[in-house]
Parts: structure tokens; C-alpha cells; sequence
């Protein structure tokens, strides 16, 4: 309980709890309403708490099981923070604008990034040393242009698991594609959106910086304690693969040991024989040769 206290104080100290103006209230955010403050709604930090970690023990598991989340906030106050978050845990995102059908045409948006990739490539290999510098412009402009709007998604090889979404209402569009592919939805909801549009809505003001921040770095921690758990996980499975490894080899060894030791007396008799056969070839040139290097 003392746990949710510090987390509902910290919640509060990032002014979480304040809503939009009341005339621009959605009546479904009703039940995460605490009260009305001189015309603002106030959110129940309660609600806010315990839907944060909910989503966050949710999100958790999905890194656990080694799929993608993917960050989405186009918002002035929420680039920045997003970026640096889903950096930290090395997770996809879209800060700049969200191309439609990002996920729903997700082929031709992979296309695009690989031909960011190579411009990349050609560039810092001096395949390109030959053409104009005009050309090489133009061509820096354009990966510059593209490193933009998909450098998030650069290391993207398929749909993502999950979206995060800052502000619903603002990536409509986004929050539309997820539904349609059946990917599943976290978002900071405000007083002015539906909470029912996504799959875990955790009611906060999504338009302070401080607010995002706190919501979203909360979010990326339980993300990286999942990847932390997947990794021990993985560590723990090869731990066990050398060590069953080491097992069969020392197995190993030891047949060839005991086989080796029951080659060698078998092999005495042929040997001498083989010897004698030789000599049998060549008697003079045998005799000669074994006994040349003892006369030296």
C-alpha cells in the first residue's frame, strides 16, 4: 500500500490529476472523475494508479515474451520523452507524424526503410564517391527526410505487439490501424477522450510534459524488467544446454578413452606383423633401413 502512496504522491506532484476544461469532457470518462475544480476536471488518482499498473504488469509480460511495443506521440510535449524512453529499451517508435498505414500497409512502409538503408549505406561506403555533389545532396536530404519520420522503425522487422499511445485523441489514426490488425492498445486517456477506444486506458493529463513523462517512464521500466526476466531466462536455458553439453562430452571422451585402450592392445599384434609383411616386400631394403639409423 505504501507503494501505490509514493506512486500516487509522485502521480500527483506531476499534476496527473488534471483534466480538460468540463464543456470539453467525454461523458465515458465519468467513473475516472474525482471532481470539479473551477471548471477543470480533476482525475481520481486511484483510478490513474491502479490502471497504470495494470497496464504496466500487461506490457511487462509482453516484453517478457520477446514482441515488440511500440511507442506513438506526435505531440509537441511528448516527442522528446518518447524518444528517449523507448531508446532506453530499445523498443520501436513514432515521434515525428504517423504515415497512414504505417501498420495496416506495414510491407511498403519496410520497403521505405530499406531504401533509407541503403541510401544510408552508399553513403558512408563511397559507393557514391562517382556521382555530383548536387546528386549527393539530394540524396543526404532525402535519407535525412525518411531518417525522420522511420528512424523509429528502422530495426522493425514485423507488426509490433502493442501500441502506447500519448493522447488518443490526437492519434486517431494510429489507434484506428491497432484496432484493425487486432494489436493491442495502451493509451494516456484525458478527460476529453473515450477510454473504451483502447484495450487499457490509463486516465492522466496527456498535455504536461511532467505528466507524460512520469506515465511513460513507469511504462518503459516494467517493459525493461521484462526484457531483464527474458534474458535471465535465456541465460539460465544455455546454462543448461553447455552444461548438458559438457556431460555428453566428457561422456564421449571416456568411450574413446576405453575404446582407444582396447585399440591399442589390438593394434600391438598387427603392428609387429605389419612390419614383418614389410620385410617380407623388401627384405634387403627393410633390413637396410631399420638398421641405417641405429649404425649412425
Amino acid at each position: 500500500m505504501e507503494n501505490n502512496t509514493s506512486l500516487q504522491q509522485q502521480l500527483l506532484d506531476a499534476g496527473v490529476h488534471f483534466g480538460h476544461l468540463k464543456k470539453k469532457w467525454n461523458p465515458k470518462m465519468l467513473p475516472y472523475i474525482f471532481a470539479e475544480k473551477k471548471g477543470i476536471h480533476i482525475i481520481d488518482l486511484n483510478k490513474t494508479t491502479e490502471a497504470l499498473q495494470e497496464a504496466a504488469a500487461a506490457m511487462k509480460q509482453i516484453a517478457r515474451s520477446g514482441k515488440k511495443i511500440m511507442f506513438v506521440g506526435t505531440k509537441k510535449q511528448a516527442k522528446e520523452i518518447v524518444t528517449e524512453c523507448a531508446k532506453k529499451i530499445n523498443m520501436p517508435f513514432v515521434t515525428e507524424r504517423w504515415l497512414g498505414g504505417m501498420l495496416t500497409n506495414f510491407n511498403t512502409v519496410r520497403k521505405s526503410v530499406k531504401k533509407m538503408q541503403s541510401i544510408e549505406k552508399m553513403l558512408n561506403d563511397g559507393t557514391l564517391d562517382s556521382i555530383t555533389k548536387k546528386e549527393r545532396l539530394t540524396l543526404s536530404r532525402d535519407r535525412e527526410k525518411m531518417e525522420k519520420v522511420l528512424g523509429g522503425i528502422a530495426q522493425l522487422g514485423r507488426v509490433p505487439a502493442a501500441l502506447f499511445i500519448i493522447d488518443i485523441g490526437h492519434e486517431h489514426i494510429a489507434l484506428a490501424e491497432a484496432k484493425r490488425l487486432g494489436i493491442t492498445t495502451f493509451g494516456m486517456v484525458d478527460t476529453n477522450c473515450d477510454p473504451n477506444k483502447v484495450d487499457f486506458a490509463i486516465p492522466s493529463n496527456d498535455d504536461a510534459t511532467k505528466s507524460i513523462a512520469i506515465i511513460s517512464n513507469y511504462i518503459a521500466a516494467a517493459i525493461a524488467e521484462g526484457l531483464a526476466e527474458r534474458q535471465a531466462a535465456k541465460d539460465e536455458d544455455v546454462e543448461e544446454v553447455d552444461n548438458e553439453a559438457e556431460r555428453k562430452a566428457a561422456r564421449l571422451q571416456a568411450e574413446a578413452e576405453a575404446e582407444s585402450g582396447r585399440g591399442g592392445r589390438g593394434k600391438g599384434g598387427p603392428g609387429g606383423a605389419g612390419g614383418g609383411q614389410q620385410k617380407r616386400r623388401v627384405p634387403g631394403g627393410a633390413s637396410r633401413r631399420t638398421g641405417g639409423p641405429a649404425g649412425r
